[in-house]
């Protein structure tokens, strides 16, 4: 009778789970150290982990242009920018996970960083598509700078607070005093 697969069943299960979207904790994940593998089994731990965050930048690329098609005034694409970039935050913790070789952590955090660049470049090269259609120019130019007013990249790392926004307050909060002087 086998027994459990140990750290390499917990990591592939954990992956298969986790680029289908499902809600798991990574917290608990064992350290992963290249030398406790053959060389072949490494490999495939680590294509395991590029398929799966591969998968899960894909559904949320594919759910990010079907957002920015669906919204008609640059308000509606800002936020659906600035709302995408929440999704990055799960993708960027598996890729940046402490269980990772620091070697392994790092080339899978440029791997990503790379894909999301690389989305903002191509919805630029869309616009610029368009604009050879015939689409209309302001329109274009509009959403251009929407696009980078709000980059896919500009998202605080995993688990950082984001910075207050100036133009952000409760509505609801007491008014502060006025101090008026002369």
């Amino acid at each position: 009778m086998w027994g459990h697969g140990g750290t390499y069943q917990t990591w592939t299960d954990h992956l298969a789970r986790w680029s289908r979207g499902e809600q798991v904790d990574g917290r608990g994940l064992p350290a992963l150290e290249r030398g406790d593998y053959h060389q072949d089994t490494w490999v495939r731990l680590t294509d395991q982990l590029t398929r799966a965050l591969s998968t899960r930048l894909q559904g949320w690329a594919d759910d990010l242009t079907r957002a920015l098609n669906a919204e008609q005034d640059e308000f509606a694409a800002a936020r659906a920018l600035v709302q995408a970039r929440s999704g990055l935050h799960a993708v960027r913790a598996l890729a940046g996970h402490p269980s990772l070789t620091p070697e392994l952590r790092t080339r899978l955090i440029k791997i990503v960083d790379g894909q999301i660049a690389d989305l903002q470049r191509q919805l630029e090269t869309q616009l610029d598509r368009l604009g050879r259609t015939g689409a209309d120019p302001r329109w274009i130019e509009a959403r251009r700078r929407t696009l980078r007013d709000n980059p896919l990249t500009g998202g605080a790392a995993p688990g950082a607070p984001e910075a207050p926004q100036p133009w952000a307050y409760d509505p609801t909060a007491t008014p502060r005093r006025r101090i008026v002087t002369d």
